[in-house]
């Protein structure tokens, strides 16, 4: 037996405030049942929305659908993402991902589950890692 889930069959919803900044929503993809740990979401990002910062116990795959977005890990500039890119982000490793400030964009989401858990969720991403300074004048 499969499960067949019809598009518009699952509402999309707003993204939680405490793990994201600015306007994003979620769309279900999936969420399987055990033994299978696979969890996928489509997350439509608004010019300068993001995660917070978090990790995954089993990592995370990003595919960009659409847009220009962007990617930082801890102490490290944020890297562009585009249509088409595949993203791969090791477990454990602390990461963000979210539009570019002017550009929305769209990705699929998928990672697995651990004890019950997608993603550890950590503080939000202050606009200082969103966006570094590039003025070498000071």
């Amino acid at each position: 037996m499969i499960d067949l889930y019809p598009a518009g069959s699952r509402p999309s919803r707003k993204a939680p405030a405490q793990w994201f900044t600015g306007e994003v929503w979620m769309d279900p993809i999936i969420t399987a049942p055990a033994p299978a740990r696979i969890n996928a979401l489509r997350v439509s990002f608004a010019p300068g929305a993001r995660t917070a910062w978090h990790t995954h116990p089993l990592g995370q795959t990003l595919n960009i659908i659409s847009g220009l977005g962007l990617v930082g890990l801890r102490n490290e500039a944020p890297r562009e993402m585009r249509p088409g890119d595949t993203i791969w982000i090791p477990p454990g490793v602390e990461h963000w991902h979210g539009a570019a400030p002017e550009t929305a964009m769209v990705h699929l989401a998928l990672q697995e589950e651990q004890d019950g858990s997608a993603a550890a969720w950590l503080e939000h991403v202050s606009d200082a890692d969103y966006l570094p300074s590039t003025d070498d004048s000071a």
